[in-house]
């Protein structure tokens, strides 16, 4: 039985967004959650890199519609943005790149906080990040577990460009 082939990248966008749908809407610790990872791994393996700038926003958008909106989504998107651009650019950083990964995405999302939610002076900032730090630690770990998951599902699942259904 001869199928249709399908573009692999295809596959691996709509498995991500699943993946991104499920993690994020069932319980899980605060900043645990594949997103960056996502991002990160879609700048080093798409082809399509407007499909790895697109990837991580859209698997926020639809899971914020249901989470909720909120008005650091310019932020936070932003910073998504920023880390997909670390895997298009930085991809030969391995290791070194989930770490610079979620330390953008912490600077980044926390001066929004900062701008919204906490005193505009020197105090308020280290404040700011200061409580954020348990944040950044969830998220570090998150961050390297599903980036390994996903690198490791790559490796050993993806084995051709094309998938016949």
């Amino acid at each position: 039985m001869q199928g249709k082939t399908v573009n692999a990248e295809l596959i691996q966008f709509a498995s991500l967004i699943v993946l991104a749908l499920i993690t994020r809407l069932l319980p899980h610790p605060p900043n645990f959650a594949p997103i960056t990872s996502i991002a990160l791994f879609s700048g080093i393996h798409f082809a399509n890199k407007r499909l790895a700038m697109v990837l991580p926003l859209a698997c926020m958008f639809i899971t914020d519609l249901y989470i909720g909106l909120h008005a650091l989504i310019p932020v936070v998107y932003f910073a998504f943005a920023v880390i997909s651009l670390v895997g298009i650019y930085l991809r030969k950083l391995g290791f070194f790149s989930v770490v610079l990964s979620s330390t953008l995405f912490f600077i980044i999302t926390n001066f929004g906080v900062w701008l919204y939610g906490y005193p505009l002076t020197l105090d308020g900032f280290i404040r700011c990040y200061v409580m954020a730090i348990p944040f950044f630690v969830s998220a570090l770990l998150g961050d390297f577990f599903y980036s390994s998951l996903l690198q490791f599902s790559w490796q050993k699942i993806i084995v051709k460009k094309t998938y016949s259904i």
